[in-house]
């Protein structure tokens, strides 16, 4: 598979049958109208060829960790997708961009933040990609909504251990 921007479009080109892999992909952002930048983000993940959106939990709103400014809105997509995980985070990348993500410093507050949770059974650790997500078993904003789409995804001992940290489910 190949990837072409065209226009600020994406588009990825299909040079071959990959079998389909469910991955997990975390949504945030604090910045701006953050509720819609991850509408933004769950249409164009729609509209992705090679990708399918096959579930997105509710929206939760958390206090920024590691970080500061507003508070986030947050999320979980489950997809299935033939993408290559690079290529996956590619797309992610090209859809952060349209709406304005700049990376100034480490956790800096953001305009949208699209995250690889988890990639199949996939097992990633390069410069550029790390799955399953490093920080996502210490973070409430990455497991409780996993774990409404994808409870076997998430232990209760994990969720035991981020019961301190304040979320807020939104309607």
């Amino acid at each position: 598979m190949a990837r072409q921007e065209m226009a600020g479009a994406l588009q990825i080109v299909d040079s071959g049958m990959r079998q389909p892999v469910t991955a997990y992909l975390g949504l945030g952002a604090n910045l701006g109208d953050a509720r819609g930048a991850l509408d933004f983000a769950m249409q164009q993940l729609g509209q992705t060829p090679g990708l399918d959106v096959t579930a997105c939990s509710a929206y939760y709103r958390t206090s920024p960790i590691e970080s500061s400014g507003p508070d986030y809105i947050n999320a979980v997509a489950q997809v299935v997708t033939r993408l290559t995980a690079p290529q996956l985070l590619n797309c992610l990348h090209a859809i952060e961009a349209q709406v304005g993500r700049v990376r100034p410093y480490r956790n800096a507050p953001r305009t949208l933040d699209l995250d690889i949770l988890l990639y199949g059974e996939g097992r990633i650790a390069s410069p550029a990609l790390t799955i399953p997500h490093p920080r996502m078993g210490a973070r409430a904003f990455v497991l409780v909504p996993l774990a409404e789409i994808a409870p076997q995804c998430v232990a209760l001992m994990q969720l035991d251990g981020v019961r301190e940290q304040a979320i807020e489910r939104l309607l």
